[in-house]
């Protein structure tokens, strides 16, 4: 498969995307309470609204996944599934989504934080979403996908944290995963070389423990092995010609 660059117009329309999944998660994350909110219920909410907003579910049907949104609740770090769960004070969860408008898409998501938890797990989210940040700074044109993958890298390890073992960001617009893939370990100057009109779903996924993942019994959750907590946090981004535009934001 060939890397596609996305033209002006292109990236206006995932740009579009971007503010309606942006619009999304917000009203979700704003929507969990403890022992109130399902899962469930996050994910009719968030499909009402893509519509609603004049876009299309990206995730529910493709490669057969079943919902909208991805839910994943503390050791889950990606894909997890909406399954009834009602959510408890102290959980780690990722809101996942992807939108289509007028054909082409953008995938991002956030993690929070249901009531109160302890400090590590306060620390775990925090420098995840600084990993991202740190991922945003080296993203520009002459860098390299290595570059990213060690600033995310760096960062995590730098607080004890690790990113989840083979899992990785990576390019989007026509369909959910294009090339090139973005990893969160790397080595500077290594990797594909970023060019102006790139757009790439940059995500920063942390465990707290073992780094080894696996896939749950439900054949769709990557849990960690050891089940320890995980965070995410991911951005649609377009390379421009003097650095990278985030275009999932409200």
């Amino acid at each position: 498969m060939k890397i596609y660059l996305k033209t002006p117009s292109q990236i206006e329309r995932i740009r579009k995307a971007g503010k309606i999944a942006a619009r999304i998660l917000r009203t979700c994350a704003e929507a969990i309470e403890p022992n109130r909110t399902t899962d469930v219920e996050l994910d009719q909410l968030a499909e009402q609204m893509t519509l609603e907003l004049g876009g299309f579910p990206a995730f529910k049907g493709y490669r057969l996944f079943p919902s909208t949104l991805c839910v994943s609740i503390n050791e889950e770090v990606v894909h997890g599934l909406p399954s009834g769960r009602v959510l408890r004070s102290g959980d780690i969860v990722t809101l996942d989504i992807g939108v289509y408008y007028e054909g082409f898409c953008c995938d991002t998501a956030i993690t929070v934080i249901v009531g109160h938890t302890d400090y590590q797990r306060k620390r775990l989210v925090r420098v995840t979403e600084e990993a991202l940040q740190k991922a945003l700074e080296v993203a520009r044109p002459g860098n390299t996908t290595g570059d990213i993958g060690a600033a995310v890298q760096q960062h995590a390890e730098a607080f004890g944290f690790k990113p989840a073992k083979g899992l990785a960001g990576h390019g989007v617009g026509r369909f959910v995963h294009e090339l090139p893939d973005v990893p969160n370990v790397g080595e500077p100057g290594k990797g594909v070389e970023l060019k102006p009109g790139m757009v790439l779903a940059i995500e920063p996924m942390l465990v707290m423990g073992d780094p080894e993942v696996e896939i749950d019994e439900n054949e769709w959750s990557i849990v960690t092995r050891d089940r320890q907590p995980a965070a995410h946090f991911e951005h649609t981004v377009v390379i421009t010609e003097n650095g990278v535009d985030v275009l999932t934001v409200e």
